[in-house]
This record gives structure tokens, sequence and C-alpha cells, in this order.
């Protein structure tokens, strides 16, 4: 299978500090990608910088396409991104606010869109579950069910790859297992998803590839099981970790500190 997303000797550097060192990676499409390390590894970095976000050397192809030839509006089409902490501060109803994920294909006003933009935006929102309250201000929801309407957004945009940054973070464990799920899906129905998450043990049970990061560098991917081996969570992150199999899903627990 020809890779969606590829990046060689990826590097940024941010107030002359280096950010990111040699990364180089191959990505499929129909594949969950959870993107781990330590606090300070370069994640977040990693994931803007391949969506074209931040400056970098080195090169980044999706597709066959140079993301450094793409307009500004392509690369739109071909990325959903969703930022760490994602807040919506003006209050807009929710049908409007995943509407706005069809920006990038033209929809520049909520209340006018085509039958292809609100179909899409529908689908979206059966997704996510949020479909009940699509007439309510986005601004009167609880935490989880705004990061449920953010992630509708971006999953409106139809997108042949998504990017999240910690879409669990704040979550209560229903809600964490409920946007997991939702990416899961997504990336059943073909769309590359990298997610950038703290929690091993979803991305043992969610992911087909694990990418960890230490120090701004790719320091093992594969499985769950292949990346977040017993060497790589005692050099890594410095703890020894509980395994299992569950329901035919595997099971990483982060257990004690070595």
């Amino acid at each position: 299978m020809t890779a969606l997303l590829t990046a060689e000797n990826l590097g940024v550097t941010l107030s002359g500090r280096a950010i990111l060192r040699d990364v180089s990676l191959s990505l499929q499409p129909g594949h969950l990608v959870a993107l781990v390390g330590p606090n300070g590894a370069g994640k977040t970095t990693l994931l803007r910088a391949l969506a074209g976000l931040l400056p970098s050397t080195g090169t980044i192809h999706v597709g066959r396409d140079d993301l450094a030839n793409l307009s500004l509006r392509e690369r739109a089409r071909r990325f959903g991104y969703l930022p760490q902490g994602h807040v919506v501060h003006w209050p807009l109803e929710v049908k409007d606010i995943v509407a706005l994920g069809r920006y990038p294909h033209g929809a520049t006003d909520p209340a006018w869109l085509s039958p292809t933009d609100e179909t899409a935006v529908m689908r979206a929102m059966l997704v996510t579950d949020v479909n009940g309250f699509a007439d309510r201000r986005v601004t009167e929801l609880s935490g989880g069910e705004r990061s449920r309407v953010a992630l509708a957004r971006v999953l409106a945009v139809e997108a042949p790859i998504v990017l999240a940054d910690e879409p669990t973070a704040s979550l209560d464990p229903r809600y964490q297992l409920d946007v997991m799920k939702n990416l899961r899906h997504t990336a059943d129905d073909g769309v590359l998803v990298v997610v950038v998450t703290h929690d091993l043990g979803l991305a043992a049970r969610f992911a087909d590839t694990v990418l960890v990061m230490s120090q701004g560098r790719l320091v093992a991917q594969g499985t769950p099981a292949q990346a977040l081996s017993d060497q790589v969570m005692a050099e890594v992150f410095r703890i020894s970790a509980y395994r299992a199999d569950y329901q035919s899903e595997t099971v990483i627990l982060p257990w004690a500190g070595v």
C-alpha cells in the first residue's frame, strides 16, 4: 500500500533550540497511529510540522505531493487538525461550529451549505453523537460535549488525514473511550489518523502503530507491543508495565517507576 504521509529527516528549530531532529516516518491510510512520549519530547511540534503549521527542514509528502508545493486551501483539505486544548469562545450553535469544517471546500457561511456540505456536517455529527444538541450554543455544553463537537468539526472536513493533539485530555473515562472509538472508526473508513496521547493504555488498545518520541527524536515505532516494549518503557518512560490480552485486545498498563 502506498504511504499517505511521509517525512524524511524532518527537523524543527524554534528560538534557536532544536525541537525535532532527523525524524523520518511513513504512514498508511486506514491506520490509527498513536504518537507518545514524555513531556517535552516534541510530539505536538511533530504534529504541527506534519500539517505544515511550523517551518521545518527535511521533506514532507502527502501522497506523491510535496507539502511545500500545496496551497493553504489544499493543505486544509488534506488535513483535519484538532489542536491541543481546543476551546470555542463564541456562543455559536453546535451545527454552525461543525459546519466550519467545510470552509476549506468553499462553504463560507454555515447558513448556506450545499447538499454535499450538509451531508458531511450531518455525518460528522452523527458519528460523534452531537446531533441531539445541534441547535444548542456550544458555550452551554459540558467539557466532554464540547470535545465531541470539536472532533465533529474536524471530521466534517472529510480530509484523508486527521491529526488530533491530546483529544482525550481532561475528559472522564467514558468520553475518552468515546473519542478513541470515533477515531478508530474513522481510521477503519480509510482515513489516516494520528493521535498524540499520554495515555499508553488507550494507545495500546486502539492504535495500529505507535510512534515513541524522546528528546526530539523518533526512538521506536511498530505495533503497540513492539513500540512499547519493556526496554522502551524503562528507558523512555522510566516505568514498568502490566501486560495482558483482554477480549482479543492488547492491554498495557503503566505499573511502577523504575
